[in-house]
This record gives C-alpha cells, sequence and structure tokens, in this order.
C-alpha cells in the first residue's frame, strides 16, 4: 500500500481568520509563509517552511480588491514550483461567480476567465462552496468539490422551532435552493419575482405563494447591497407574515447593505464566515464552516466519499 504524501495548510492573508479556525479543526496548525511587499504596493508571497512532496491546502476567499484573487494565484504557483505534490484551493467564497455569462454585448465572463487563471496557476483541485451557478462547476478542468451551506443551515433553523414556517426563493433563479430547503424543513414555498432596471436597483417584487401568518424564509446564495431582501421583506410584512429570516451563505455586504438590515424588518440575517463581518449588528447570525471544511478535507485527503455531506 503506497504512503500518502503528508499534508500542510496554508492561507491567504483576507481568510486567516477562517483559515485558523479550519486548520485546528483538522488537528494541525497552519504553515509559515510571508509577503514581501514592494513601496508600488506590488506583493511577492512566499512558504518560510518546504512543501516539497506535500499535499497542499491553500485556503483563500476571493472577494475584493482583486489583490485576495491574486496572491491566491501566486500562492499556488509558488507551491507548484516548490515541487508540491498537489494543491488544493479551498475558496469558501469564489469571487467574479456571478459573471458566468453574456448577459450584455461586449461583456467579459469573469466566472471563466477565473477558473483560467486558477489552472493555468496549477491548482489540482478546487473546493468551494455555494457557487451562485452551480454550473460554474464546468467551467473547471480540475476536480470541483462543491459544498452546501445548508448542511449547517437547516439543522439551525429547526432549532428556532418556528410554526407554520415558509421558504421563499428571492427569484426565480433561486427556485431550485429554496425547494431543497422547504423539502428537509417540511414547510411550503414562496417563490419572489422581482424586476430590475440595472444592477443592485429592484423596481418591484412580488410574492407567488402564501405568506400570510407565515415565518418566512428567504434563501439565497449571497446578500450584496441587501436591496432585494430589505424589499422582499417590507413587502412580506406588508401582506402578513409574521416574521421575515434570511438565509445566506455569503455576506458580502457592500455599500448600504448594514443599514438596509437595520432599518428593515428583517428578524434575523443567518451567514457563514466565508467572508468576514465588516460591522457588528445584532440582527446578522454567523455560522462558522471550518469544521465543516475541516471535515470534508479529511475525507479528500482519505480518499473517501463526501456525498453524505451534501443536503441538497
Amino acid at each position: 500500500m503506497s504512503i500518502k504524501p503528508p499534508i500542510k495548510f496554508f492561507s491567504g492573508r483576507a481568510s486567516m481568520y477562517l483559515s485558523e479556525k479550519i486548520a485546528k479543526s483538522f488537528g494541525q496548525e497552519l504553515g509559515r509563509t510571508s509577503i514581501y511587499q514592494f513601496s508600488d504596493g506590488e506583493f511577492q508571497p512566499a512558504y518560510d517552511e518546504s512543501v516539497r512532496g506535500h499535499t497542499v491546502f491553500i485556503i483563500q476567499s476571493t472577494f475584493p480588491p482583486g489583490d485576495n484573487l491574486m496572491e491566491l494565484l501566486m500562492m499556488i504557483d509558488a507551491a507548484k514550483r516548490a515541487s508540491a505534490y498537489k494543491v488544493v484551493a479551498v475558496i469558501p467564497y469564489f469571487g467574479y461567480a456571478r459573471q458566468d455569462r453574456k448577459d450584455r454585448p461586449r461583456a467579459s465572463i469573469g466566472a471563466k476567465l477565473v477558473a483560467n487563471l486558477l489552472t493555468a496557476a496549477g491548482v489540482d483541485r478546487i473546493m468551494t462552496m455555494d457557487l451562485h451557478a452551480d454550473q460554474l462547476q464546468g467551467f473547471f478542468d480540475v476536480p470541483v468539490d462543491h459544498l452546501y451551506a445548508s448542511s449547517l443551515f437547516v439543522p439551525y433553523i429547526k432549532t428556532l422551532d418556528l410554526p407554520n414556517l415558509a421558504v421563499a426563493a428571492p427569484d426565480m433563479g433561486g427556485t431550485k435552493r429554496a425547494n431543497a430547503y422547504s423539502r428537509f424543513l417540511n414547510a411550503s414555498m414562496v417563490i419572489c419575482y422581482k424586476l430590475r432596471k440595472k444592477p443592485n436597483v429592484v423596481e418591484e417584487i412580488k410574492a407567488i405563494g402564501d405568506i400570510k401568518d407565515k415565518n418566512v424564509v428567504i434563501v439565497d446564495d449571497m446578500v450584496d447591497t441587501a436591496g432585494t431582501i430589505a424589499f422582499a421583506a417590507s413587502m412580506m410584512k406588508s401582506e402578513g407574515a409574521r416574521s421575515v429570516r434570511v438565509v445566506a451563505s455569503h455576506p458580502v455586504l457592500s455599500g448600504p447593505a448594514y443599514e438596509r438590515i437595520e432599518e428593515s424588518p428583517i428578524d434575523e440575517v443567518i451567514v457563514t464566515d466565508s467572508i468576514p463581518l465588516q460591522k457588528h449588528s445584532d440582527k446578522i447570525k454567523v455560522i462558522s464552516v471550518a469544521d465543516h471544511f475541516a471535515e470534508v478535507i479529511d475525507k479528500v485527503y482519505n480518499y473517501e466519499s463526501i456525498s453524505g455531506h451534501f443536503i441538497r
């Protein structure tokens, strides 16, 4: 029987807070790295310990600024050039995923470009969570482990013991995700129809389904400016919903997001720590994905099935 190569964990600067928890849950410490910073802002990451012959897991979410993505690419490149056996990029939040098609003339497909860059850098495997669209896995020519935060969110929602529960999709594209939650929560389903005149601006939203006297849980992959969920919560409250909660894997929370959440009738926003919060809010509940990723990393490393980790 062949001996497995040793394993090491490393982190980009943007995800250090999460990487430390993942490594601890796995039972290891993070490997040592350093960043040489040039005076013009250019930087060069390097490993301060040997990775020769190791399976290297590099943890970094690729939320803005673009330096986070560039740092991940350069760390992959450095590991390959240092003779790592395999390099796995653990990307809890895969940025640029909303750019998955040409939705207007002469537009880039940023998600495909990022996939190509990761492959060109030398990555052997991708591990990520709740992509904006499942089909993005097809952009890669290397294996992709696509995890779902539903395995964390569903148990939490069950602990709330909410009567007359309804699960809502914030738009037509989120119906598959909402349907999965409604099945596992034994809840009715509501679909929101929204009309956008431009990105991040919702002009009109309507609900398809019964929400009167319901405790509604809106399910989405991310919250960006919070315009949609604030608009939807106000609409649902006006139509008789008892409470409105939001479940979203990735707390992008840009622009006026925090203010909109605070001023909205939303009772609670439940997110993961795939992206660090910039502000504290009593309305935002964070559930860590560290143990979830550590368990899946252990199974991938030991060539075991990970299908049991998927609720969807």
